[in-house]
């Protein structure tokens, strides 16, 4: 039976650390399962292991550390992608026998999801087929991982996993972030599913078993994609290389602008956030310039500690981790 499950989710627009977090959330051997809830290869997770970069885009990053590992049933799956990440695991020196699974009631990216997808330019998607793929799992027409014949080795039913074991405790790893969620984001600048805690419940497991929920941020904002977000300023190309602020997934340069509390306070109130990371202090720090966006209003700090104990006055209740490194929290 489960005993908890905690969450970790991006409360901006994703590439806010997830990975990082949940890699260093992991090696405390806490967990049993890794489950990845939302989305498929359309999102990118960057961890350093002993030295070694490895960059995970459906499988979640618990398989690093031989915990069991689970694309879970709101994700999609792209099945000649799933095959090569497994192959670049292993040719990254990672046992993924008897560690990675799909769950059979996940859905399938096919083809034609990826051909539909590959023309679309109003909202600057990574063209992975996600939004295809998951409107005709609604439409009720998708293909399911059950029905792939090829997959058939690496399904688990969850409800089985989840509730016959003696002894279960979950990490959710979400992907993209909330102001991509497709209910509440900045619609239609959205990702085509939802990236809050309340999609890791879905996955098959009892609101009254969540213990935490990790919630990512970086001390500016970032996004990738069509509208525009990054203000005209030279600062902002500043962050953006100092930061290393391209795509996992896609290498795309990423739109930089300084961080939204009142974005970040709504997501931690619909979250439930219990913790907060907020990472690349380093970057801000180098460039000796704090700045927030709070009640629509532009509001500029001189130094790292006014602007921190604003932000922690704005979120009581919250645990805050303060790290140029999200994976040292």
């Amino acid at each position: 039976m489960i005993q908890f499950f905690d969450v970790v989710i991006d409360l901006q627009s994703g590439d806010s650390g997830k990975g990082k977090i949940s890699n260093s959330l992991i090696q405390s051997q806490e967990y049993t399962h890794s489950v990845r809830f939302n989305g498929s290869n359309n999102a990118g997770h960057t961890i350093y292991k002993e030295g070694k970069k490895i960059v995970t885009h459906s499988i979640p990053s618990g398989v690093i550390h031989g915990v069991k590992s689970i694309i879970g049933p709101g994700c999609v799956v792209n099945v000649d992608h799933f095959f090569n990440e497994l192959n670049y695991l292993k040719n990254q020196g990672i046992d993924v026998k008897n560690k990675v699974y799909i769950a059979n009631n996940a859905h399938i990216i096919t083809d034609n999801h990826l051909k539909e997808d590959s023309s679309e330019v109003k909202i600057g998607t990574t063209k992975r087929g996600n939004g295809p793929a998951y409107r005709d799992k609604y439409d009720r027409k998708g293909i399911r991982a059950c029905d792939v014949s090829e997959l058939q080795p690496y399904l688990i039913d969850v409800y089985d996993e989840f509730y016959t074991s003696n002894d279960c405790r979950i990490l959710f790893e979400g992907a993209q972030g909330f102001c991509l969620d497709v209910d509440w984001g900045d619609y239609p600048y959205v990702t085509s599913s939802h990236c809050t805690v309340g999609s890791a419940i879905m996955n098959g497991v009892p609101p009254q078993k969540l213990r935490k929920v990790y919630g990512a941020i970086k001390i500016y904002e970032t996004y990738v994609g069509s509208k525009k977000f990054e203000p005209d300023d030279e600062i902002f190309s500043k962050i953006r290389d100092l930061g290393c602020e391209y795509g996992a997934t896609t290498n795309r340069p990423r739109q930089c602008n300084w961080l939204n509390l009142d974005v970040i306070v709504k997501a931690a109130r619909i979250n439930g956030v219990t913790d907060l990371i907020i990472s690349k202090m380093d970057i801000l720090r180098q460039l000796r310039s704090w700045s927030v966006y709070r009640k629509g209003k532009k509001l500029t700090f001189y130094s790292e500690n006014s602007i921190k104990e604003f932000i922690m006055n704005e979120l009581k209740g919250v645990n805050f981790y303060w790290s140029d490194n999200p994976e040292d929290f």
